[in-house]
């Protein structure tokens, strides 16, 4: 077995594999439930998913997707497809999870009961542990109705004992004023105190039932015991961690401010932010619209498994679990059928937990790969129009357009590590220097595609544009020539085969 990693970012990566039965530190492209039936039996030790609710081919192009706002014609239908699709999946999930695994499946409203009578049928009711309520956002207009301002999380076990971490949270502040409210003489040591029951319900015979100060606990209320025995209550007494009343009465135990250590996180999630413009998580937002915060996988994935365990997302996007998963010290397996996703998830792990890339160093237990990568200009041609956009602007080093409509004729922009800081501007508007990309799906771009692109580049006033497409006519790059020599601004011609040979996407994804 590997030396277990220490549990921050910058830990020394593991020099073995964690498992036998299983590759680790690898991303899948392509379906889930091919690559799924690929992982041998009870295998992981913690899976989290987050699909998307319109499950059909289309979700591949995240980026300007309208999935969560679209008014679907057949609720049921939709969601009985979405079910479909979704079930042969977590019962290949299910197959792969170890006994005393955890399984997370995130969801919001569209679904979320069908989804609870699938798992339960699945796994069983009886695996069933949380539903878990996190408050992405603190408002939401609708003129409808209430508006949906949470997400559900559903925990389920597989059979044994789950493992499980408590995590405490800081008491809110309200709570703190409410119930701590009195003082004695360890008040400028041990802060203010509430007091709870010294008694619980219920009769004793053991040292626990006995009498105490007098004070017979089968006497109280129908009978109850005491916390502790008779002994150790006289031990508290002395450190003055017992309040007396002063009318006589039961007495109760102090809990100091200044001695709790926190309250062990519950159910209902309302302390971690969403990516949006205003939270102190934007910072993560990579432009994926159901992109969730750090914190959120590292609460799960803190809780739900130990350092060298193996976390598996069969639908994993943007990457957070599996950069969650390598900041803690822990394995990891994704899986997403979109080669946007998968590039962009490398570029993450890269950037963000500072692991390379590279066959050779995961063959020791280091560093990580990228599997079944559509590479052939023959696959590119297949993609999706927006996908294969976002895979040229990826490939370039660039950062895609969240929104696909009304983009003025601009694909992607690279911004070069000389951009200048305008702490004025909005989301990127701080970068003053940037280049436009323009991508077509085309065998061989135009005269009129140059043209175009020439008055985005003086509309913008950009010194420097790159156009990507599969090949270009003669009149293409003669008139980037003279556009050059016209205006001084350079327009660099790149086909996919260009991208492909130089391994840029590889590189750079």
């Amino acid at each position: 077995m590997a030396k277990k990693p220490a549990s921050n970012s910058k830990k020394t990566q593991t020099a073995a594999k964690p498992s036998s039965l299983v590759d680790t530190r690898v991303i899948y492209c392509g379906d889930n439930l091919e690559q799924l039936k690929k992982l041998p039996d009870e295998c992981v030790d913690l899976i989290y998913i987050d699909p998307p609710f319109n499950s059909n081919r289309n979700y591949e192009v995240f980026w300007g997707e309208t999935k969560e706002k679209r008014a679907f014609d057949d609720r049921h239908a939709s969601t009985q497809a979405y079910i479909d699709f979704m079930r042969p999946r977590c019962v290949e999930l299910h197959r792969v999870l170890k006994k005393t695994g955890s399984f997370y499946y995130h969801c919001d409203w569209h679904a979320s009961h069908y989804v609870k009578i699938m798992l339960d049928q699945i796994f069983g009711e009886n695996q069933f542990q949380n539903e878990i309520v996190w408050k992405r956002t603190s408002a939401h207009a609708d003129t409808h109705g209430f508006g949906h301002v949470h997400d559900i999380i559903f925990r389920y076990s597989n059979g044994e004992k789950p493992t499980f971490n408590v995590e405490l949270k800081e008491y809110s502040q309200s709570y703190l004023d409410g119930y701590f409210k009195y003082t004695d003489e360890y008040v400028d040591t041990r802060g203010k105190f509430r007091i709870n029951d010294l008694t619980g319900s219920g009769l004793r015979n053991g040292e626990t039932g006995k009498t105490w100060r007098g004070i017979d606990p089968s006497k109280i209320g129908k009978g109850r015991h005491w916390m502790r025995p008779p002994e150790e209550l006289e031990q508290l007494a002395a450190e003055g961690r017992i309040y007396f009343p002063p009318s006589g009465g039961v007495p109760s135990w102090k809990r100091y401010v200044n001695e709790i250590k926190g309250q062990p996180v519950d159910s209902i999630w309302d302390d971690i932010q969403s990516l949006s413009t205003f939270s102190s998580a934007a910072k993560e937002a990579l432009g994926y619209p159901t992109q969730k915060p750090l914190a959120l996988l590292d609460r799960i994935i803190k809780a739900s498994s130990n350092e060298n365990d193996i976390v598996l997302d069969a639908f994993c996007g943007c990457g957070t679990a599996l950069v969650a998963a390598e900041n803690l010290g822990r394995q990891w397996i994704g899986i997403d059928v979109s080669p946007t996703a998968c590039r962009v998830m490398a570029k993450r792990l890269r950037d963000v937990c500072k692991i390379k890339e590279d066959e050779k160093l995961w063959q020791i237990g280091r560093g990580f790969v990228v599997r079944d990568l559509p590479w052939t200009e023959a696959k590119l041609r297949a993609m999706p129009p927006f996908e294969f956009e976002n895979w040229a602007v990826i490939a370039l080093g660039g950062r895609p357009n969240v929104a696909k409509v009304g983009d003025m004729g601009i694909d992607g922009r690279i911004y070069p590590i000389s951009a200048i800081p305008k702490k004025d501007k909005g989301e990127l508007g701080f970068m003053d220097v940037w280049y436009p990309i323009q991508v077509k799906q085309k065998d061989k771009v135009g005269r009129p595609d140059i043209d175009s692109f020439e008055a985005v580049m003086t509309r913008e006033d950009r010194t420097k544009g790159f156009f990507v497409a599969f090949d270009y006519s003669s009149d293409a790059m003669s008139e980037i020539q003279a556009f050059f020599k016209k205006s001084g601004k350079t327009i660099i011609a790149l086909t996919v085969k260009d991208i492909l040979d130089e391994q840029i996407a590889y590189k750079l994804a």
